[in-house]
């Protein structure tokens, strides 16, 4: 009897996804509910579980694009278990719990040698079982053909890399953790060939096409107009230092500049209703305006893939530890590729911060449906008047604010005191306690 692998609803508006990599090869033994195989689609890349025991056969090769519902393999729940099977998954769960609790070794200590891969075919393990040699040449790396693709691509050799997939292959995330590797870090850099005139030429990814997809469609469709202010930062960096180590110590999370221009958006969203607003259309197709007695508030976020943008939802309910805390398992779970779609939909307004990057200024680009978008940037001391109407000059700590917003829903005044109220907030942060 044959289980077919059958690609699952990830979401009410994902039809279709790429298969990224086979967690399992083509012959090999596959336990109920383990991972077969990585969907990327254009939200997020999600595991997809064997729904059966048995020998796993492909029916789509990695990279291919595939529909929700397709068939992409078969499991043969007849063929014979091989020596050993049964053993060696309790074996790998117990050994991952093992390394989840206990403490990282020190730099010094010189990693065990890694573990031969595992033969792809069932006769192949046997003979190894049995004290045969196998057919694998020595020094094989065992690697996705994107992860091959990629490495090719960027001038990455393959043996440098640590494999995290099924017995140590090499998949995509590796590689890309390769590349990010800083000099001087131990990586074994890959010495040029000479001056290259080579083009070459990749598919985006579902995620990077949705995203500028999206990007085009608020260009075409809104009103978008942008509007800038400056921040000083120093009332709220002086504050960080006076409290830093403390919050630190008690809510098991640093506090950064992300939660004050949360909360401070918070304070403006309510003031301004309409920037929290969408247009939408009636039943009838006639526009509407859709508004919120609530702020979700998405925070763009960089992953290896492409820009994401998380969801914080119910914002005003939420702690500065809180946002704090959300935002940084975000990230984390962004550079894995482990946020969920229903993290990533309804948010009311965004807040990207360009300034991590080196950003001095930018025009973000509107979400959609969203009616407005908050852009961050880089802190640098200019010259400024301080204190205001002085007439005395200071270096301080300033910060360039945009806000983009769409001009059929959102007057050009109400933008410009939107953006006050968030300076204002700033640059006076105890208003957010006393909810000013």
């Amino acid at each position: 009897m044959a289980t077919d692998i059958v690609i699952p609803t990830v979401g009410e508006s994902v039809t279709s996804g790429v298969i990224a990599a086979w967690s399992k090869a083509e012959g090999e033994w596959v336990e109920r509910d383990e991972t077969v195989l990585e969907l990327e689609t254009d939200k997020i890349t999600m595991e997809v579980p064997a729904p059966a025991a048995g020998v796993i056969k492909h029916a789509a090769a990695e990279g291919d694009e595939v529909d929700v519902g397709a068939v992409v393999g078969t499991i043969d729940e007849t063929a014979a278990k091989p020596a050993g099977a049964a053993a060696a998954a309790p074996a790998q769960a117990e050994a991952g719990a093992s390394a989840a609790a206990a403490p990282a070794p020190a730099a010094a200590v010189a990693a065990p040698p890694a573990a031969p891969a595992t033969p792809a075919d069932p006769a192949e393990r046997a003979r190894e079982m049995n004290g045969a040699a196998t057919t694998t040449p020595p020094g094989e790396v065992r690697a996705t053909p994107l992860a091959r693709k990629l490495a090719q691509e960027n001038g990455i050799d393959l043996k440098t890399v640590i494999g995290t997939g099924p017995s140590g292959r090499i998949r995509e995330q590796d590689v890309l953790a390769a590349i990010r590797v800083p000099a001087g870090s131990g990586a074994t850099p890959v010495a040029p060939a000479g001056p290259s005139r080579n083009i070459s030429r990749k598919k985006m990814t579902p995620l990077r096409q949705k995203v500028a997809s999206r990007l085009v469609e608020a260009q075409q469709t809104a009103a978008m107009l942008t509007t800038f202010n400056e921040v000083d930062m120093k009332p709220v960096m002086d504050l960080r230092k006076r409290h830093k180590e403390e919050f630190a110590e008690t809510h098991g999370v640093g506090l950064g500049f992300m939660s004050f221009f949360v909360k401070a958006s918070v304070s403006a969203l309510k003031t301004f209703p309409m920037i929290n607003s969408y247009i939408v259309a009636n039943d009838d197709g006639a526009p509407a305006i859709e508004s919120h007695d609530y702020q979700d508030i998405a925070i763009a976020v960089s992953s290896p893939k492409g820009l994401v943008v998380p969801v914080l939802r119910d914002c005003d309910q939420m702690s500065f530890a809180d946002v704090e805390g959300t935002i940084k398992d975000f990230g984390k779970r962004a550079q894995d590729g482990k946020l969920g779609i229903d993290e990533m939909q309804g948010g009311t307004f965004t807040i990207t911060n360009g300034g991590v990057f080196g950003s001095l200024l930018s025009t973000p680009i509107l979400n959609p449906p969203q009616s407005a978008i908050l852009g961050m940037h880089g802190i640098k001391n200019r010259a400024v008047e301080f204190p205001e109407k002085s007439g005395q000059i200071a270096l301080r700590p300033m910060m360039y604010l945009a806000l983009s917003y769409d001009h059929r829903i959102v007057d050009g005044a109400e933008a410009v005191r939107f953006l006050v109220h968030i300076k204002n907030a700033i640059e006076n942060p105890e208003r957010l306690l006393l909810a000013l």
